[in-house]
């Protein structure tokens, strides 16, 4: 599943979506009337509700919420519920699933819990509920310390669903062997390759085995917790995943799955005490157990180096493919406010052009990027500080390593320029300003690491408080340097060398353990598993009856769709400006596009480069570091990104160009604009030493993510000689575009490249193609008025815009192999199909749909152990 954090361990840096459905329709006027059942203003403090105590209330008021903290008495069962006026709904169950090995029982459980249950015994009712569902998100994922089941819904009854489906699926799990041996790991005899071992998460984890970056993380990071659970990997190791047995996986569900150990987590409108009053029915046959006890706590082992080998990584030059990191063992994560204390101190080490370690590590090319597993990660029970870099050449380690201590101290001493410092408080404020869609969710995520490790998930919401301490807290980066850096006596130096063999070795190990497998079985054993392989073939073609599922009808969903008003009109004489007047919470969005169609092909795969090196090169007149504290201390940052679309009716005409966005509380509208207008006009490309070190770090980012992601590349380079606009996605974020930056990369051709920049700015920024969209508070439309009009009479308007059309696009087929360095293989086809408002356009759409639940899901994932497939 979709890892709550980057830096844990290999499961939570893999991608693993399960599910995530969006949909089109908004039942707001359902919501209402389910949520009339009863308002939380109705709830108090130590009142009881269908088996649960209220225990606290509080009011969040930057944030517009109640948080009402409940505990089921008879099991001990806790419960968050966030009320706020928000209509996309939030529901979560989640449990404590901490290790004692690598087998990854939790894992696994986690995908047998969702091959059927007592009341709704189908394969994988998640999936099947995507057809059935107006939900807005639907997952699962398994972190360091727990395992959580989160879904999304703006409507009513979807919601109550949802609900049953996932309560039982945790509660009342069939857990059939047959899953377990599906989901996990089977033994399976195949007609040329003989014995082989199968299953979803075996083959998920060998591919995460196979991505350097994240081998990295999980190994140094279990170097860092011996003793502990962490040495262990929660996701599953390939070489331990088969010791696990079907005994194992019920028994830990037995006791890990209990309401005792879960926490339960709702947002949004919804009332809460139908919600309590349908968890009370399903956990009733449950009594209170004890808590569950695993090592945590780390005994500091003072200082060691680990040398072990990896995989090659092809983006980076032959001599330069080893990884440095070091480790230093930080705070109790429990204690909220050093948390959140560490983690501004490590933005402002590592983060962005002014960052010391960017200035020493990263600006001297020393390596192409930070590694995989550099950052501040609070999410084990002691906290960690890691610093280090990848595409480093071996004999540059004792350097780096100085260079790391020697800024570490420098900052200890110095700390940081409080301009920063008040830059980074402003953009941790102005983003709990922001509200987003996925509010609720996100809420979630950053309260439930310290929730499952006893922390009260309330102080997590008091972001005001803690930045506020922290502007008071005189010298505390200082402090921490101290504490944790000066003074550490548990600190990890980490290598990770490139063995050209790795592969192979992998494949050698597999061998080897099949060999061991098999000469502990006899004759009739293998008997006994062809039997089973047979079963579970026969129970995957089975046809299933899906009317056990609950569905929406049509008279649950609202019959209109939700819509905005917005006005239409023209800055500057000529650009075309909607704007939408809403309640913004006091911030202005900007959001502007320039289209050239499909002209200048020739510097598409520029187009990245060019978007990224906007934030990243400075100006002429000023560096990067200075406008980047301007950026952190008047917007909550400004981006910009290459965008293609197809035309609504004609699949061979295309609109390409740059699209861009900021926001900023109207206070800094003025010096939002003015910092777009200077990023637009002034950037210089010709700063050499800033472009290596760009052109470096995409190259390996874009390389290591073909690893996690092969599925996408393999679509787009499918799809690309079929029309304009998949053409064009290949030249931008296909292998063509990773081809393209790795070559780039080798040939150190900077002053060629920096002109090809200039070029993609010339036919870009032209105010005769601009278009924007302004979304801002009553009061703050006229200050937006004036500060884009300001902006646009600098704004290009290059004498050769009406450069014609680039050349006719001709369809052709075309087959392609491309052989990767990962034990995870991707296959894509693609079909030209007809444009959007074609009438069969909408029988496509939900032929896709059909295919994908109906077929490939079955074939693909249930039957074959792939990890996913599907059609769009």
């Amino acid at each position: 599943m979709v890892g709550t954090v980057s830096c844990a361990r290999i499961l939570q840096a893999t991608s693993r979506a399960r599910l995530s459905t969006f949909s089109l329709k908004r039942s707001s006027q359902l919501a209402r009337h389910f949520s009339s059942t009863r308002s939380s203003n109705d709830i108090a403090l130590g009142q009881q509700l269908h088996g649960f105590l209220v225990e606290d209330i509080q009011s969040v008021s930057e944030l517009k919420l109640k948080a009402i903290r409940l505990r089921h008495e008879r099991t001990g069962m806790e419960w968050l519920h966030i009320d706020r006026d928000d209509a996309n709904n939030v529901f979560s169950i989640g449990f404590n699933t901490s290790v004692s090995d690598s087998t990854g029982v939790p894992h696994i459980l986690e995908h047998t819990t969702l091959c059927g249950s007592e009341k709704y015994p189908v394969r994988d009712p998640f999936f099947k509920m995507l057809n059935r569902s107006l939900s807005t998100f639907m997952n699962a994922w398994t972190a360091h310390d727990y395992t959580q089941y989160p879904f999304s819904t703006q409507n009513g009854q979807d919601y109550e669903n949802l609900q049953s489906v996932y309560l039982d699926a945790v509660f009342r799990p069939l857990l059939r062997e047959m899953d377990f041996r599906q989901e996990g790991w089977r033994m399976e005899r195949e007609k040329d390759l003989g014995w082989q071992i199968k299953g979803v998460v075996y083959n998920e984890m060998k591919g995460a085995f196979s991505d350097a970056g994240s081998l990295f993380a999980s190994r140094a990071e279990q170097q860092m917790f011996p003793g502990t659970t962490y040495q262990y990997e929660s996701g599953g190791d390939p070489q331990v995943i088969p010791d696990l047995t079907y005994e194992q996986l019920k028994k830990f569900h037995a006791r890990r799955y209990h309401p005792s150990n879960a926490r339960a987590y709702s947002y949004g409108s919804f009332a809460l005490a139908p919600q309590l009053q349908r968890v009370d029915t399903v956990i009733a046959g449950y009594t209170r157990l004890p808590p569950i006890e695993v090592p945590m706590d780390v005994q500091p082992f003072g200082e060691k180096m680990v040398t072990e080998f990896g995989p090659c990584e092809s983006a980076s030059a032959g001599d330069k493919q080893t990884k440095f990191s070091i480790s230093y063992l930080a705070n109790d994560m429990r204690n909220v406010y050093e948390t959140f204390a560490m983690s501004v101190f490590s933005g402002l080490l590592l983060h962005g052009a002014a960052a010391p370690m960017h200035q020493a590590l990263l600006d001297t090319h020393m390596g192409s990027d930070y590694s995989s597993n550099t950052g501040y990660s609070p999410f084990t029970r002691r906290a960690s500080l890691t610093v280090g870099l990848q595409g480093l050449a071996d004999a540059d380690i004792p350097m780096v390593e100085q260079r790391i201590s020697e800024t570490m101290a420098r900052v200890g001493e110095q700390g940081f320029e409080q301009r920063r410092v008040d830059a980074a408080l402003a953009s941790v404020e102005l983003a709990y300003k922001h509200k987003t869609g996925d509010f609720g969710m996100r809420l979630m995520q950053s309260v439930s690491t310290g929730w499952f490790h006893g922390v009260d998930p309330v102080e997590y919401l008091r972001v005001s408080e803690n930045v506020e301490r922290l502007r008071a807290d005189t010298g505390v980066f200082s402090k921490l340097v101290e504490k944790y850096v000066t003074k550490s006596n548990h600190k990890l130096k980490f290598v990770m060398l490139a063995d050209p063999r790795y592969m192979q070795g992998l494949d050698e190990k597999e061998h080897e353990l099949i060999q061991t497998k098999l000469a502990q079985l006899s004759p009739g054993d293998l008997d006994v598993l062809d039997t089973k392989n047979a079963e579970l073939a026969a129970e995957q073609g089975r046809t299933e009856d899906l009317s056990v599922l609950p569905t929406l009808t049509l008279d649950d969903v609202a019959p209109t769709a939700r819509r905005f008003a917005v006005d239409m009109g023209v800055c500057a004489e000529s650009v075309p400006v909607q704007w939408r007047t809403s309640a913004t919470n006091g911030i202005s969005y900007v959001r502007a596009i320039n289209a050239v169609r499909d002209k200048y092909p020739e510097l598409w795969p520029y187009m990245n480069l060019f978007c990224e090196a906007l934030t990243y090169q400075g100006t002429r007149s000023r560096t990067m570091a200075s406008i980047e504290t301007d950026m952190r201390l008047y917007t909550g940052g400004i981006s910009f990104a290459p965008f293609v679309t197809t035309d609504l009716g004609n699949l061979g005409h295309i609109e390409a160009g740059i699209s861009m966005g900021t926001h900023s509380l109207d206070s800094n509208i003025e010096r939002m604009y003015a910092l777009l207008e200077e990023l637009i006009l002034q950037t210089d490309f010709t700063n050499e030493s800033r472009l290596q070190a760009l052109v470096a770090s995409m190259a390996t980012n874009m390389y290591n993510d073909v690893a996690g992601s092969g599925h996408a590349y393999a679509r787009r380079l499918a799809a690309s000689t079929l029309t304009p606009e998949m053409r064009a996605v290949e030249a931008l974020d296909g292998l063509a575009q990773v081809r393209f930056l790795g070559d780039m990369r080798r040939s150190g051709d900077l002053q060629h490249v920096a002109k090809q920049l200039e070029n993609v700015r010339r036919v870009v920024f032209d105010r005769s193609t601009l278009r924007t969209a302004v979304t801002a508070n009553a009061s703050g439309v006229d200050a937006n008025q004036r500060a884009l009009e300001q902006m646009l009479k600098a704004y290009p308007s290059p004498a050769d815009s009406m450069v014609e059309d680039g050349p006719r696009f001709e369809a052709q087929t075309g087959q392609y192999f491309c052989p990767l360095p990962v034990a995870t293989g991707y296959a894509a086809q693609a079909t030209r199909c007809v444009p959007f408002v074609h009438p069969d356009s909408v029988k496509l759409q939900i032929l896709a749909k059909l295919m994908t639940s109906g077929f490939l899901h079955r074939e693909i994932r249930e039957r074959n152990g792939a990890y996913g497939g599907g059609a769009s």
